[in-house]
């Protein structure tokens, strides 16, 4: 991983992610109290994720009030793009369509809606890498 870039977020730290591009900037109150609609999660726990998360760089803080505000400082997009390249490289030895295989190929069948937007990206991969337009072929 280059330099200054954020580390991959543990499961814990994840949770805290979605929060954040959720619901945007919060307080270390705030999110435990999110955080507690689920499971029950102590107020220490959240505050000291934070603060490793902070260290790690996918969070920033605002320090400027009295309550510490805390936003995502990664966007949800990086970081699931960063999260499924590692997860492609270590789990699928860098193949994606082993990936993609494996997907459709365990648990329920995909819906009718999600075959479309299959269909449509492979559509879309196939356009862009054919050395010919389909007007030109």
């Amino acid at each position: 991983m280059p330099p200054n870039s954020p580390q991959h977020p543990t499961a814990a730290e994840l949770e805290i992610l979605h929060l954040l591009w959720q619901h945007g900037p919060a307080t270390v109150r705030a999110l435990n109290e999110r955080q507690n609609t689920d499971r029950e999660v102590g107020y220490t726990t959240t505050l000291k994720l934070l603060q490793i998360m902070t260290d790690k760089g996918l969070v920033a803080r605002d320090d400027s009030e009295r309550q510490h505000v805390y936003r995502a400082a990664v966007a949800e997009s990086a970081a699931q793009a960063q999260l499924l390249t590692s997860f492609v490289d270590t789990a699928f030895r860098g193949s994606a369509s082993q990936l993609v295989l494996r997907a459709l190929g365990t648990g329920a069948a995909p819906s009718a809606d999600e075959l479309a937007q299959i269909r449509a990206l492979l559509d879309e991969i196939e356009g862009s890498s054919s050395p010919l337009s389909p007007d030109q072929q």
